[in-house]
Formats: structure tokens, sequence, C-alpha cells
């Protein structure tokens, strides 16, 4: 039982703890932004000297910057440090290039044209996908059938055979020549054990 109250009673000194502790975070806060808001009005030499800074633009490479990283330097004072840090160091003013993000994706290229593609919503790559489908199935359609063969059953086949009227009116038969249909056929397993 006494165990219960010991492990209560430190998490109430816990409680109130973190409760001071996030009070003086809210006063350093509120300090902290009085004083940036005091140090908004005045001048830059005179933010210098009240913060005790050197001058931001005299910082070379090998000089301390972290003073200037302080929450209570203003952001423009901090800025210039760090230009003029990254101006005097040849390895972080220069870029190698091989930064991934470093490209133009904007499509300035084009010149304003729109970018053409073969890309359909919904669809990917629709259309090249049908003429290489199409084109495969040419292929095996010209190797598994003879040529000859093929007009034979063109010729005989009675829905390839169109009848038309002459000028004199007489009925001719006309061969057109048409696609022979596809039919899916579904194998299903009871069917192939017997």
């Amino acid at each position: 039982m006494s165990d219960f109250w010991s492990r209560r009673r430190q998490a109430v000194e816990a409680e109130e703890r973190a409760a001071r502790e996030a009070e003086a975070g809210a006063a350093d806060a509120e300090a902290l932004r009085a004083e940036q808001a005091e140090l908004d009005d005045l001048p830059d030499a005179e933010i210098l000297a009240r913060l005790n800074l050197p001058d931001p633009d005299g910082v070379v490479s090998g000089d301390d910057v972290s003073v200037f990283l302080r929450r209570i330097v203003p952001q423009h004072i901090r800025n210039r440090a760090l230009r003029a840090l990254w101006r005097s160091n040849p390895v972080l003013a220069n870029l190698d290039g091989l930064n991934d993000y470093d490209g133009d994706f904007t499509g300035d290229g084009l010149n304003g044209a729109p970018l053409r593609t073969s890309y359909e919503v919904g669809r990917g790559l629709a259309a090249h996908v049908r003429k290489l489908a199409q084109a495969d199935s040419d292929e095996k359609n010209q190797e598994n059938v003879p040529q000859d063969q093929t007009e034979i059953e063109l010729a005989d086949d009675p829905a390839n055979v169109e009848s038309s009227t002459s000028e004199d009116g007489a009925r001719q038969d006309v061969s057109a020549p048409v696609e022979p249909s596809r039919r899916m056929r579904f194998t299903f397993e009871e069917d192939r054990e017997t």
C-alpha cells in the first residue's frame, strides 16, 4: 500500500515541477519577445553594441558565428553574418553541382509551350502499350498463318462477301477483307481435371 502512495507522491511532484518549468518558459518567451520588440526599433549599430556582437559583415572563415545564432539576435543581422561567412569560405560559397534539387523542373526549357506526352490520366502510357500490343499480335498472326490459307479462308467466309449492284443493275459479289473475330477462352481448374 505504501508503494502506491510513494508513486503517487512522485507523480504529483513531477506534475508540479513540469508546471513550474512551463510557467518559467512562458515568462522567458515573453521577456524574449519584449526584448526583440525593443531591438527592432533600434538601428543595427546600436543592436550590435547592446548585444556585444562584432560586425556581421566582417566575419571570415574560421570565426565563431554561434554568437549570431542566439535567439535574441534579429534575423536580418543573423543573415548578414551567415552571408559573410559563406562568401569567405570557398567550400560554402561554390556549388559543386551535385545537389539533387538543383534541376530546373519548371518547364522553361519548352519556351512556354505545353509538354506533350503519351501519358493518359488513369491509363498511364496507354497509347504506347496499345501500339506495342498491336505490333506483337500482328507479328504472331503473320508467323502462324500462311498467306495462301488466309486468302482462301477470307474468300470462303460468307461474312466477307458483300453484294453490290453495278451501274447496269446486275448484282456483283465483292470480297472485302474483314478481320477474324477474336474470342477469349477461359479454362478453369475443374475443366482441366476431367
